[in-house]
């Protein structure tokens, strides 16, 4: 059966990802470096459409894509700091309301879509939240404060979600262990099939000591220690996802292998 051009480039791709994924002095390489950027606070130093977002630059290119392909209406995110991962993702909906308008041949009306990011974070900061309220992406997201773990939170953002059957989650506020494992409990089962719960700074496991002394986490208390429980439970107990079918999630390590430098090694979760 013959191929089309871009199936063959798409399998030249697959093949040099999977060389990445069986290169561990590669993939050592690329560790290395990002522990080593941390000294010079490299994740700060960018923005995306103007607001800074706290990322390394190459999970942010793997994050386009899997909004892209995975096409959520709502993108559940913990974490806000300075509202640039919530631009970020509300700008690719965004996109994606720009190219379904174009291909259906109508006129975009950029309020009339259903797609929306929500963020929780403990404490936005009175400059943050004008910087996002005044930001052009402002009409697609919606800002909560307060814990994520909390249940009135929650409830805030369950109330938000109703009505959404394709949504993805990012989770990237407190760092430690047993509020990580609360966050994938409450927000793990909003993830639609085939879509992605993202755990961000997994890393942290497998960085020096040192290099978190001054953190309330560090190795054996992260997001990492986090999903491997999480998963675990999944496993042997079982959750539901609210779409009432059993929540099944796997480690997607073709991202990270493809992308090589990330915050964030066993992080990107798929469900299945």
């Amino acid at each position: 059966m013959s191929t089309t051009p871009e199936q063959q480039f798409a399998e030249y791709v697959r093949r040099n990802v999977e060389g990445i994924g069986k290169d561990p002095g590669f993939r050592d390489l690329s560790q290395a470096w990002v522990h080593a950027c941390i000294g010079h606070n490299y994740a700060q130093n960018f923005t995306w459409l103007g607001r800074p977002v706290i990322q390394v630059p190459q999970d942010l290119y793997a994050v386009q894509e899997l909004v892209w392909a995975c096409r959520p209406d709502l993108i559940i995110e913990t974490g806000i700091a300075h509202g640039g991962s919530l631009v970020m993702s509300a700008s690719i909906l965004a996109l994606m309301d720009y190219c379904d308008a174009i291909e259906a041949g109508t006129t975009l009306d950029p309020k009339a879509s259903r797609r929306k990011v929500v963020g929780v974070d403990i404490d936005i900061r009175a400059h943050n939240r004008a910087a996002i309220d005044a930001h052009p992406m402002r009409h697609k997201i919606h800002a909560i404060q307060g814990s994520s773990v909390a249940p009135e939170i929650a409830s805030q953002v369950a109330a938000h979600a109703k009505g959404y059957d394709r949504t993805m989650v990012f989770l990237d506020s407190n760092h430690t262990h047993d509020h990580v494992l609360e966050e994938l409990e409450l927000y793990a089962p909003y993830v639609s099939k085939g879509s992605y719960c993202v755990v961000w700074d997994t890393g942290v496991e497998d960085l020096p000591p040192e290099m978190c002394a001054d953190r309330p986490w560090g190795k054996g208390n992260n997001p990492k220690t986090a999903v491997w429980e999480y998963l675990k439970r999944l496993s042997g107990e079982g959750r539901k996802a609210h779409d009432g079918s059993a929540l099944q999630l796997e480690y997607d390590r073709t991202i990270e292998h493809k992308i090589s430098i990330t915050a964030s090694p066993d992080g990107f979760l798929k469900r299945i």
